[in-house]
């Protein structure tokens, strides 16, 4: 009997963690692909470091941005690259003084006060994955996120799409972390 209470509690808390994309690094949520919108079952806390943020691909990614979109909480605002490909993604998050294109050395004009420039690290071209890549606007927005001014697309140079979030305060904390079914990169920017 306790065998099978234990293993009815585990199966309910599995269900519970797929109920949303919220901001744990675990999580094994499902999501249908939108541009920009609201999300649900986001974390009980707002960022607190503003930081560079580094994390470390897997040895198999070849992950190309499918979709970005943005989204309103109370206590931060959140980006979301959906990832299609092999593996899950490495990334240096950080923010930067100006936007300037690795590959081309062209600066990028973004709007904001802030830049916070994204490196999604064990990417892959569209053509070696067989991924269709984002194609929506550029610059992705959504008004309900105030401090998001724009998500600007850059592009995939030696392995690694670049990309860059235009900032409406000055320099706020941010967390960024991964989410599964389908991979995504999730940056959570402090709104308050």
């Amino acid at each position: 009997m306790r065998n099978r209470m234990a293993l009815l509690v585990a199966a309910a808390a599995t269900v519970l963690v797929g109920c949303g994309d919220g901001g744990s690094s675990s999580n094994t949520t499902t999501t249908a692909p939108t541009t920009t919108g609201t999300f649900t079952d986001a974390p009980d806390t707002a960022p607190r470091d503003a930081g560079p943020k580094r994390g470390t691909p897997s040895t198999d990614a070849g992950v190309t941005v499918s979709g970005i979109r943005i989204g309103h909480h109370a206590g931060f605002d959140r980006v979301v690259y959906e990832l299609g490909g092999a593996g899950t993604p490495g990334w240096i998050v950080q923010y930067t003084a100006q936007a300037i294109q690795d590959a081309s050395g062209k600066v990028v004009d973004v709007a904001g006060r802030s830049i916070l420039e994204v490196q999604i690290t064990g990417s892959a071209y569209p053509f070696d994955n067989g991924v269709t890549p984002y194609s929506g606007p550029d610059p992705a927005t959504d008004p309900s996120a105030p401090v998001v001014a724009g998500v600007y697309r850059s592009g995939v140079f030696e392995g690694t799409t670049q990309s860059f979030i235009g900032v409406n305060t000055d320099r706020p904390a941010f967390e960024v972390s991964t989410l599964t079914n389908p991979t995504r990169l999730v940056i959570d920017i402090a709104n308050t």
